[in-house]
């Protein structure tokens, strides 16, 4: 039985702390306390601290994270706990981070990992009635700097806090993404367990699929009582798509009364499980249950399940070492993005947050999602939504950006945490890909570590020896893989596009994006471009009066180093000078979506010497700048709608390759794309240079090519362009940057039209206009457009449809700063 221990909290600071005067007072007593939650978010609904993620208010609550926290309840004790036979355990989910545990004023344990489940027998200090239970968290900042303090500094990338001596969020400490908002508290659920005799400690079913059918092998940790160690046989039970199996539990065998029992299950011609790229998403029910010898249940399990199989191919071949990944036997060119945490506050995301967040994944066109290193092990919510939308995930181990210390406290907690997320996880069929770190590889090699490390343990233990080794024992059915950047081996350079996966950061640090297509890896698991959240977005979290692209407010939402530099820098390159927020905010838009876009079409090109993109990064955890599609409100930016245009099954694209140009037909759909190649060389009145039909057989999941005539790459650079159409596909290509371009201002015929959901915007181009798009929200929070960075050539039409709660003003509608197109500004 499980008897939540959710209510009656309080929380006050701990001894000596940093608490503002204004509301010492107010604290010292307690102020109600949620759990699941953190300190953060009870002080807010106490309105004890403004909202951090608001202009500047961040560094006001940096006290916070310095101050040690008393978390307190009590409770009533269930009278099943003291019955003869009971076991009562207390069983923590999630505690955050550094906590000392109190059961009714005798010290119980003390823990230091947040990524991990603690579960405490209590059953000798629980009293009939009311028991008091407080945790008092001490400061993660104070702990890690401790523990740095004894152990030595490490290397890190760009962070002076030593969140790689604590096992915690690397993110809460902030970075370059992210604000440092140092978290306490009871994160995930707590209770009390009472049992007798025996329950299921872990349950992993290894899923796969063999000759045709569907295999289970339902592996299970059974606990028993300790005045039952060795007593009365138990069966474990399994049941899927109507084939149930069983097998007697063997007796305890280390001694602390724990056994693993395995049965095997079977399933002839089973509905296979694909990624929503490549197929359907059927999931059957798996039920395990545990029982004595005579019948009676003891406890039971039941999850989702689906039939699939998961390989990563990282053999040599022509070229150096594939990485390919292949599901169900189908190689498959992953259409990824990176994952973090999706709130600071993680608690404020629930089930709902996380299935809209999935689908608006799948909606761009992204098959795979990986959950980054330096935050959390998902709920299991996320997981949920992504096996019902067919979104696989990497899953990196929570290693990022930083030499960790090998310690005998530290090694155990890896391992115990390591265990812990492995089992809980197994039982997802996106669940694709285990990765040992983000970026310590790429730091070894790259960031001059070698020196500071002089000889030191910096982590690798974990990567080469302790995690795969987990992984083997509890999920063999999945790959691992030690690192991401990752080549053959440790010592093989990271960085290498013949070998393994590589994150290509060099553009948006150094050089333009147009760079993207000097490289050719065979899978990229990183990469990305800067752009400031939606118009709505940004002036919610920013107040600055007035607005501008370097007000206090702005700079303080981003965080990357020399951020809004690259950002002007990037402008600078393709627009020229620019000024005034309204063309900021938009062109830097457009930089981003064609910076993605860049990279993407030009790998997707060369299938399958590259088999892979992950594009840096699919959400926000708070209102910033930064290299999201989706920003923390929710809103979709420009980029997403590129996202789901580069990703779209088929893609049309014009590649520069042997000193000319190559049109390619990239076919990611199940069947042949006979391509009927319509080529136009133009200028912007639509006027017609050159004209030819190009025909281009692309099989299934493969691309053809066809170099393009001369005469098509002779044009006037700064008047003429070409274009592509092929299928409903359509491609660019310019022959220089804008701010070289002669061409006339754009111009257009706009109407509106109003609908039932909101308003169509009706927009007819007299003259070619580059990156059309209506950005309803900066007149109405809620409102959206379903389309955005359109290009119309003269004499075309689009219809854009816009989704909002209140009708909208006509006029304000198709006027500047809402309806943009390249070429008009302030």
């Amino acid at each position: 039985m499980w008897f939540d221990l959710h209510s009656g909290w309080t929380v006050r600071p701990s001894g000596e702390s940093a608490v503002p005067p204004g509301i010492a007072a107010a604290l010292a007593e307690g102020v109600p306390a949620a759990v699941p939650g953190c300190v953060h978010t009870d002080l807010l609904r106490a309105g004890l601290i403004p909202d951090p993620y608001l202009d500047r208010n961040e560094d006001d609550v940096a006290w916070i994270g310095h101050t040690d926290w008393h978390y307190a309840t009590a409770f009533d004790a269930p009278e099943a706990a003291f019955s003869d036979d009971a076991v009562a355990e207390l069983v923590f989910a999630g505690l955050d981070t550094v906590a000392e545990i109190d059961l009714n004023g005798e010290p119980l344990a003390a823990t230091a990992n947040m990524h991990r489940a603690y579960r405490f027998d209590v059953g000798a200090r629980l009293r009939e009635g009311r028991n008091t239970l407080a945790i008092t968290f001490r400061s993660a900042i104070r702990h890690a700097q401790d523990r740095r303090a004894e152990l030595g500094d490490l290397p890190s990338s760009g962070n002076d806090q030593p969140y790689t001596f604590i096992r915690k969020t690397a993110c809460n400490f902030g970075w370059d993404w992210g604000p440092a908002l140092v978290t306490a508290g009871l994160w995930k659920r707590c209770g009390l367990h009472v049992w007798d005799t025996a329950h299921l400690s872990g349950v992993r079913p290894l899923v796969g699929v063999a000759d045709g059918a569907g295999t289970v092998e339902v592996r299970a940790g059974v606990a028993r009582a300790g005045s039952d160690a060795d007593g009365a046989p138990l069966v474990l039970h399994a049941r899927v798509e109507g084939v149930e199996a069983s097998v007697p539990v063997p007796p305890a065998g280390d001694g602390n009364g724990h056994a693993e029992a395995a049965v095997a299950l079977r399933v002839p011609d089973p509905r296979l499980w694909w990624p929503h790229s490549l197929g359907a998403q059927p999931l059957s029910r798996l039920d395990v249950w545990l029982e004595t010898g005579d019948g009676a249940v003891l406890d039971t399990w039941s999850r989702e399940i689906g039939f699939r199989d998961i390989e990563l191919r990282r053999g040599a071949d022509a070229i150096g070492s594939e990485f390919t990944l292949v599901v169900n036997g189908t190689p498959m060119f992953v259409r990824g993005a990176n994952w973090i945490p999706d709130d600071c506050f993680p608690t404020r995301v629930d089930a709902a947050r996380y299935e809209r967040r999935v689908a608006q994944a799948r909606g761009a066109g992204i098959d795979l999602l990986r959950v980054w290193g330096g935050g959390i092990y998902e709920s299991d919510d996320f997981y949920a939504a992504c096996d019902r939308k067919g979104v696989l995930v990497w899953q990196d181990f929570l290693f990022a950006c930083g030499a960790y210390p090998e310690d005998a406290g530290t090694r155990a907690e890896v391992g115990a945490e390591a265990r812990d997320n492995v089992t809980r996880l197994a039982a997802h069929p996106s669940l694709a890909v285990w990765c040992g770190n983000n970026e310590n590889y790429m730091g070894r090699h790259h960031w001059g570590w070698e020196e500071a490390l002089a000889g030191r343990a910096w982590g690798a233990h974990y990567y080469e020896e302790l995690l795969p080794a987990v992984v083997a024992e509890l999920d063999p059915t999945r790959p691992y893989v030690p690192g991401t950047p990752f080549s053959t081996g440790p010592e093989h350079d990271s960085l290498d596009d013949d070998h393994g996966c590589v994150h290509l950061w060099e553009q948006w640090n150094r050089r333009d994006f147009t760079t993207y297509r000097e490289h050719v890896p065979r899978f990229v698991s990183e990469f990305g471009w800067q752009a400031p959240p939606a118009w709505a977005t940004l002036t919610a979290a920013v107040h600055d009066s007035p607005l501008a692209p370097g007000s206090p407010g702005v700079r303080h939402h981003q965080k990357a180093q020399d951020g809004n530099g690259k950002l002007q820098r990037g402008l600078a390159t393709h627009f020229g000078a620019v000024t005034g927020i309204d063309d900021w905010h938009y062109l830097t838009q457009v930089v981003q979506a064609r910076a993605i876009r860049t990279g993407i079409e030009h790998w997707r090109s060369h299938r399958p010497r590259c088999m892979g993109t992950i594009v840096w990064q699919l959400n926000d955890c708070w209102p910033v700048t930064s290299w999201s599609a989706v920003d923390s409100a929710e809103r979709r930016k420009p980029l997403w709608y590129a996202l789901r245009a580069a990703y779209a099954d088929r893609l049309l694209t014009i590649q520069p390759r042997g000193g000319g140009l190559t049109v390619v037909a990239v076919n990611d759909s199940a069947e042949p794309w006979a391509a009927r190649v319509r080529l136009r060389r133009m200028s912007p009145d639509g006027a017609q240079a050159l004209e030819a039909v190009l025909e281009l057989e692309a099989p299934a999941r493969a691309t053809a090519a066809v170099a393009l005539p001369a005469a098509f790459t002779s044009a006037d650079p700064a008047t003429e362009f070409l274009v592509a159409d092929a299928g409903g596909r359509r491609a660019l290509w310019f022959f220089t940057e804008d701010r070289h371009l002669r061409h006339p201002a754009p111009s257009y015929d706009a109407a509106v039209r109003d609908t039932a959901e909101g308003h169509e915007v009706t927009v007819t181009a007299r003259t070619l206009l580059r990156d059309l798009a209506v950005f309803a929200d900066r007149l109405h929070p809620e409102a959206e457009a379903d389309l955005c960075l359109e290009t119309l050539l003269p004499g075309e039409t689009r219809t854009i449809r816009i989704t909002t709660p209140e009708p909208l003003d006509h006029g304000a509608l198709t006027s500047f700063p809402v309806l943009r197109t390249i070429g008009d500004h302030a």
